[in-house]
């Protein structure tokens, strides 16, 4: 793994727990079994789909698709100050909690999702993310970083929709890590809008951790525990829109995503989220320019030190 991955502190045994009442067995196996149904049924329609997409609405079949899969996995979906439509291309970003928010997001406003080279070799998800348009990302090749971004750009300057969870790794909700600033480039490039979401697990017992796929959870322990769980609620809540217009560069443009979304991910909070950052989540500033070292000062120059009495302190009134 590259130094430069970004980690977060969360485990499955610290932060992940399933509060309040639980679904019997018999629906969680119904709940997997209408999930399969809905998946193989979305990998079958996706050439059809893709082929005929100018004859057909394909953003609301996925639209409707994605909510028909959630709906079997028995989450609930609240889509909060939705925009009206859109016109031309924007760069979607959100906070990373799980899996499930690919789905929340699709059921919200489809686009292309930007997704690690692993979800490519997932079962059943992998090719249908790779149908679906997905860009993949290698997070293990820092070089193939900037061909990420001007591919992004290229997407967003045809009026495409790009969703990226610029965080770079799933936290468990409670915390949240920081948004690299790279993919904010593609942005600031086509100069098109950054649109913020905010996305939020909850059961009728308060905030839940359960969706969380983080640490070395697996995806089919991951699953059964969302279908263990009854009355899974899941908040999609679209921010005002930030043009690249009004900030100096991309770094900027992160910060202040960053911030619009943590507000409304922890309301009540005073700062930022309640989980520790990981050393590696702290900031590294990677130079945009070469960097050139100061020129020492030449010792003529320097000033004299003031002179020092016999005890070793500095005599104030000596000459500089």
């Amino acid at each position: 793994m590259s130094a430069w991955l970004p980690t977060a502190p969360c485990t499955p045994g610290d932060c992940v727990t399933v509060t309040g009442p639980r679904a019997g067995v018999a629906r969680r196996v119904l709940r997997l079994a209408g999930c399969v149904v809905v998946l193989l049924a979305g990998v079958l329609a996706t050439p059809a789909v893709r082929a005929l997409r100018r004859l057909l609405p394909a953003e609301r079949l996925v639209r409707c698709w994605a909510r028909l899969l959630l709906a079997t996995l028995g989450v609930r979906i609240r889509l909060i100050a939705v925009p009206g439509k859109r016109v031309g291309g924007s760069l979607v970003v959100s906070n990373h909690i799980s899996w499930l928010d690919i789905l929340l997001v699709a059921a919200a406003g489809p686009g292309r999702m930007l997704a690690k080279t692993e979800v490519r070799r997932w079962p059943v998800l992998g090719p249908l993310a790779s149908w679906g348009g997905t860009i993949f990302i290698d997070r293990d090749r820092l070089r193939a970083l900037p061909g990420t971004v001007g591919e992004v750009a290229t997407a967003l300057r045809r009026g495409e929709r790009v969703v990226v969870f610029p965080e770079g790794s799933t936290w468990c909700g409670r915390g949240g890590g920081r948004f690299r600033p790279a993919l904010f480039e593609a942005a600031v490039r086509a100069d098109v809008p950054v649109q913020p979401l905010t996305l939020r697990y909850r059961t009728a017992a308060g905030p839940s951790t359960a969706p969380a796929f983080v640490g070395e959870d697996g995806l089919l322990p991951s699953l059964w525990r969302v279908v263990s769980v009854r009355g899974l609620a899941a908040e999609v809540e679209f921010l005002p829109q930030l043009p690249p217009a009004l900030f100096p560069g991309r770094r900027q443009l992160a910060a202040a995503a960053q911030r619009v979304v943590d507000r409304r991910r922890h309301p009540n909070a005073p700062d930022r989220a309640t989980c520790a950052a990981h050393p590696s989540e702290r900031p590294v500033r990677v130079p945009d320019r070469p960097h050139v070292p100061r020129p020492r000062a030449n010792a003529a120059h320097r000033p004299e030190r003031p002179a020092r009495d016999g005890g070793g302190r500095y005599d104030r009134t000596a000459p500089v």
